[in-house]
């Protein structure tokens, strides 16, 4: 008896290992697809520059430089992209190509 009990807690245990691990993989799959809609290209860097036009400038991992727009959601976490700024702080960028230009939609 006491065997099947433990062999029936090591299914359970297994079980909800094998659940857990397929739904991260789900939601890191689609996540930035749910929160930052489809269409979206991601950039990561540090901020090096931002302009009084709300536009800022991103050194990426490879030493290139680009130049973003922002949108009225970037705008308005400005205060945040100024503390990466300070701080010298990674930061990624979700952006969108419009008119030959980066617009940046969401900035962390």
């Amino acid at each position: 008896m006491l065997k099947s009990r433990l062999t029936a807690f090591i299914a359970v245990i297994l079980l909800i290992g094998v659940v857990s691990l397929i739904t991260i993989g789900i939601v890191f799959a689609i996540g930035p697809t749910i929160t930052h809609t489809a269409g979206l290209e991601h950039a990561a860097g540090t901020i090096v520059s931002i302009n009084p036009d709300h536009s800022f400038m991103l050194k990426t991992a490879n030493g290139t430089i680009e130049h973003f727009q922002c949108n009225e959601r970037c705008i308005a976490g400005e205060s945040h992209m100024r503390r990466h700024l300070n701080e010298h702080a990674h930061t990624d960028v979700y952006f969108m190509h419009v008119n030959n230009m980066l617009l940046a939609v969401d900035v962390d």
